[in-house]
């Protein structure tokens, strides 16, 4: 098989779950193009999770993110993490595209999360292409790039806000560094400095399709060298060209695979609230009470994916008296659980990823965001493309039961909730549509793909 790669590309993911996810999809999607595709973890992350050389097609190597023993502890400051991880994240990184120097597959091209800006720099000094690959949508994109820019000035005085190619947006609709200024100074920066050098990319690269997010993708295509790519969900469950490919194989936390897949195996179509809010959201005890008893109250099955951690603020004998009724798990194969027939409906906190895996999977939503892109994404999913509700929080900040138990039963079973089955089967057709053989997102990966190929030769 080596024999046969028409050209090498590096993959440099920031270090997190949701960030790897739809980089190992999309090394599987230039695999299938011809390309190697090297995906880069944090050695932290390759040692505690013992990888070896590769996970299926996809080659794994690391570079260092200034905690390699230990991992980054708990609690410990955003600010130094970020400064840590660009100094020995620059430094290794530039001394992997070395190595590949002396073998038969140089490097041709850095595919990195703009997270990472400065792999931008390191790719550029050694003369080999560069590729920004943003994990959120466009519509949130372009709103950090008008910041970076001059064009949005903050604090935000006056909604709605009015942006070229984008929906108006209250400011409960504005990603939370903007709605609550101040907030977590070290990542509103690093959002900010994904745009610091874009000028020397050769393309960015968005994690979506056009037709979702057509009006958003012209605009932003008018200052920057813009290709839809998405969206990065397993193969399986799109148009079905890359084989064995029906999930990511990289979970940085203990999956309970067996547990949700054996409890909804024998639970009615649709009857099932899919419930989960990602690898990086807290909920506190008040909101862990007020969703469990909103879940409970709804009368539906319901699976709820929640970490260890949070399983300790669950109401007492909550779970004892769950019965056949919910399932409580740490982690769970979400795009799995939602391509299952059973799930009828998906609680989220409207991460990118699992925003478009619902989409993509043809599954509504109740959209229950907590901060970064999330609200910008509850707003689409409301708004624009209509597959969702949106809950109301109270004047404590918290969303009560029965505002989550009337979410729910107006998706599942609702009037609002039929339009919204409607138009996420609509969506789902066109994500399959786009990455599908002569699709948008296709062509643009033939696109990158011959450009890649141009620059080796």
């Amino acid at each position: 098989m080596e024999e046969s790669w028409k050209g090498h590309v590096l993959l440099v993911p920031y270090p997190g779950q949701g960030h790897i996810n739809p980089m190992m999809q999309f090394s599987r999607r230039l695999i299938s193009k011809g390309l190697k595709a090297t995906l880069v973890t944090s050695i932290f992350i390759a040692k505690s999770m013992k990888l070896g050389s590769s996970i299926g097609p996809v080659h794994l190597d690391v570079i260092s993110d200034g905690f390699d023993e230990e991992g980054f502890p708990t609690g410990g400051s955003s600010e130094l993490y970020l400064q840590k991880l660009e100094a020995a994240g620059s430094k290794t990184l530039a001394e992997l595209i070395v190595k590949y120097r002396g073998t038969p597959y140089p490097i041709v091209c850095v595919i990195y999360e703009p997270f990472l800006h400065w792999a931008l720099d390191v790719a550029k000094d050694f003369g080999v292409m560069g590729a920004a690959f943003f994990t959120q949508p466009c519509v949130v994109d372009y709103i950090y790039y008008n910041i970076q820019h001059g064009l949005l000035s903050l604090p935000i005085t006056s909604a709605p806000v009015s942006i070229p190619g984008l929906p108006l947006l209250e400011s409960r609709d504005m990603p939370s560094f903007i709605n609550v200024p101040g907030s977590y100074p070290a990542y509103f920066k690093m959002l900010l400095d994904q745009f610091s050098n874009t000028d020397k990319v050769d393309y960015i690269l968005i994690n979506t399709f056009y037709k979702l997010e057509a009006e958003a993708v012209d605009t932003i295509s008018k200052v920057c060298p813009t290709l839809t790519i998405g969206p990065t969900v397993p193969s399986r469950y799109l148009d079905k060209r890359i084989e064995d490919d029906d999930y990511y194989n990289l979970d940085l936390f203990t999956l309970h695979a067996s547990i949700s897949t054996n409890w909804i195996s024998n639970k009615p179509p649709r009857s099932v609230v899919y419930v989960a809010f990602g690898s990086i959201s807290n909920l506190c005890e008040k909101q862990i009470e007020e969703l469990s008893w909103g879940l409970k109250n709804s009368n539906y099955y319901f699976l709820w994916v929640i970490r260890e951690s949070g399983q300790i603020n669950l109401p007492k004998t909550f779970l004892e008296d769950l019965g056949e009724k919910g399932c409580v798990v740490g982690w769970s194969p979400q795009v799995r659980m939602l391509a299952n027939e059973a799930v009828g409906c998906f609680l989220t906190h409207c991460g990118w990823n699992s925003t478009i895996e619902a989409l993509s999977l043809g599954m509504p939503m109740v959209a229950m965001p907590q901060w970064t892109d999330q609200p910008p994404n509850a707003k689409l999913v409301e708004d624009v493309w209509k597959v969702g509700i949106r809950v109301k929080v109270n004047e404590e900040g918290i969303v009560p039961r029965d505002e989550i138990e009337c979410c729910i039963k107006e998706v599942m079973e609702g009037e609002k909730g039929e339009e919204m089955k409607k138009n996420a089967k609509k969506w789902r057709e066109l994500a399959i549509e786009a990455v599908s053989e002569g699709g948008s997102s296709d062509k643009n990966i033939d696109e990158l793909v011959s450009k890649i190929l141009k620059f080796k030769n």
